[in-house]
């Protein structure tokens, strides 16, 4: 301590506690049952939600990463082996689909059911009219409305169509407000060292949990599948265009053939024989050319089938039996410490603060 500091610079503690001590009969008769009953109210007009996962490992285009970087990455717990890819989306992308309006207005009609059997609906109806919500959210959102209706905003086109289809990059506002609770109730992340993608979902209901664990499986490998095979499968049906032309072009020619060929029975006249000899073997070349594009159309449905990824489920969705949300003791317990520690502090503010009296 410096020289000249005051004796009342110092504070106390003996002092601190033996205050606080004489006034314990406060906190068992006044503030910790008061506390204990307004947290619990709270906390019970909060609704539960359950929480489950699933793990999934999807086949990946990789490239050799070895050498120095290979050895460098794997001391930090990294695999680029596994990482390293020839798709122009890396796998640690996928969670950034939900930022994506495309994506999650997939996750719009989805087929929910409750546990009890009383909901049987789409998740965008389950999570516009089912939601349960604490009572001063309900007020909440009452004060907004009126506020909105006090100062209504300009008329501004709230939904539009691409291509005469509803478009997902264009929505209402509803329509945006669940999309924000869709990203609230869905999380992707992804292992860097092992490529393993974790799949959470939260609900109010154990069974829609599960369910909606289920489907954005099902939306995300529909999504990688058409990704990693997009490119083949334009080049297959390219080729099944081309091979119908050539089928029916094929099948004019042998009708002329036919036609020449019967009209000009019995007929020596070398010109009529030159005309059905090119007809014929016009017919043979374009045999030969359909030929050819049936074993590339082949070639490209099998290319289809290398590129399509194979998914391994290593931990499917199960039903929750718990809730994993809130927390209600901690939570009591949390409002008991902090009013404690406040009544505390405003019970012995005299001697704390008396540095500045």
């Amino acid at each position: 301590m410096k020289t000249g500091t005051k004796d009342t610079d110092i504070i106390d503690l003996g002092k601190l506690f033996s205050r606080i001590w004489e006034k314990r009969k406060f906190f068992l008769f006044k503030v910790w049952p008061i506390t204990f009953v307004i947290s619990c109210l709270i906390i019970i007009c909060v609704p539960r939600g359950y929480t489950t996962s699933a793990k999934l490992a999807p086949e990946m285009g990789n490239m050799a990463a070895g050498g120095t970087f290979g050895s460098i990455a794997s001391a930090f717990g990294i695999d680029l082996n596994a990482m390293q890819t020839s798709d122009a989306i890396n796998p640690l992308l996928y969670p950034d689909l939900m930022e994506d309006n495309g994506f999650v207005s997939d996750l719009f009609t989805i087929k929910v059911k409750s546990a009890d059997g009383e909901i049987n609906t789409d998740y965008f109806t389950y999570l516009q009219k089912y939601q349960k919500s604490p009572w001063w959210s309900s007020v909440m959102s009452w004060i907004a409305n009126g506020i909105k209706s006090i100062f209504p905003k300009d008329d501004k086109p709230t939904a539009g169509t691409e291509g005469g289809e509803k478009s997902p990059y264009w929505l209402t506002e509803t329509e945006e407000a669940q999309a924000g609770k869709v990203r609230a109730n869905i999380n992707f992340s992804i292992d860097k060292q092992t490529g393993v993608i974790t799949i959470s979902t939260q609900a109010q209901d154990a069974l829609i949990c599960k369910t909606l664990a289920d489907s954005v499986q099902v939306h995300l490998q529909q999504f990688i599948t058409d990704y990693r095979t997009n490119k083949a499968r334009i080049d297959e049906e390219h080729y099944r265009q081309l091979v119908r032309e050539a089928q029916a072009d094929y099948e004019r020619t042998c009708e002329a053939y036919a036609r020449a060929s019967d009209a000009n029975q019995g007929v020596v006249l070398k010109r009529y024989q030159l005309k059905i000899e090119n007809i014929e073997r016009d017919m043979q070349m374009k045999y030969t050319t359909l030929q050819t594009l049936n074993t590339q159309l082949q070639m490209a449905s099998a290319k289809v089938q290398e590129r399509t990824p194979a998914f391994t489920v290593i931990k499917g969705a199960s039903v929750p039996q718990r809730p994993s949300t809130p927390k209600r003791m901690i939570f009591v317990v949390g409002m008991l410490f902090l009013v404690t520690l406040c009544a505390s502090v405003w019970l012995v503010r005299d001697i704390l603060f008396k540095k500045g009296s």
